[in-house]
């Protein structure tokens, strides 16, 4: 069966998630969805990242095995009109190997947290990003994030009901920058616990505030007890921008 690789936005506010729930709408059902009125085939959507509700996608990347090869583009351009009016978008399509999975295939997932550092309400990024009003110092969140780079039991940083096996984990980037208004928090792994990044930059704000230290982040890390945790941040301001193959 031919396989197809989709790279894929979202805005994540409507949805409960990626994953196909009991409890609402999900990105990934509407894009089943829509390949079966496209083709008429009751196909599974596996996606790189099971993002949660609210969270955003530039990036996402998923794939779909079809029992007929298509043209690329006409995969892609039926898609998107079953897509409609769901935000939601199909930006390119491509035939990829049939070992090819979108989730275990991939390298490495990049984020991006979009903080919003000024006294006004949000109109354009509502929903889109955190608005916090007080002013954040990013070179002192910049340098608290350096010691969660690497291998580490990330338990504090884990929300309770994560499913994953092991609470260690490799993360290859955690970075802070500024530009104006806006604080960016760029984190990249091959694959994060649930909560994980939302939970890391709910601690870096702390920082930023000047509520904890570099080294209050230390031990909260150390202490591998999610009660050490920061407030975890909302889900707004998180997009999946990048999966490595």
């Amino acid at each position: 069966m031919p396989r197809y690789k989709l790279l894929i936005e979202y805005d994540g506010a409507l949805f409960v998630g990626w994953q196909v729930q009991d409890n609402g709408l999900s990105v990934q059902g509407v894009l089943m969805a829509a390949v079966a009125a496209f083709c008429g085939e009751q196909v599974p959507v596996q996606g790189a990242g099971r993002t949660d509700a609210g969270v955003h996608a530039l990036g996402q990347v998923a794939h779909i095995a079809l029992a007929k090869a298509w043209d690329t583009d006409t995969i892609r351009d039926a898609i998107n009109a079953h897509l409609r009016p769901y935000p939601v978008a199909v930006l390119a399509a491509e035939g990829v190997a049939d070992d090819f999975d979108a989730r275990f295939s991939a390298r490495t997932r990049h984020y991006v947290y979009r903080i919003i550092n000024r006294r006004a309400d949000l109109a354009l990024d509502a929903g889109r990003a955190w608005r916090i009003p007080r002013p954040l110092d990013a070179s002192a969140m910049r340098e608290a994030a350096r010691p969660l780079v690497g291998r580490h039991d990330f338990t504090t940083f884990r929300a309770a009901e994560c499913q994953a096996k092991s609470p260690v984990k490799t993360l290859d980037r955690l970075d802070v920058e500024r530009d104006r208004d806006e604080v960016r928090i760029h984190a990249s792994a091959r694959s994060f616990l649930h909560h994980q990044v939302r939970s890391m930059v709910g601690s870096l704000v702390q920082v930023g505030e000047g509520r904890w230290s570099a080294d209050d982040l230390a031990r909260a890390l150390a202490a591998r007890d999610r009660r050490a945790c920061g407030p975890v941040a909302p889900p707004d301001g998180l997009y999946l921008v990048k999966v490595d193959y």
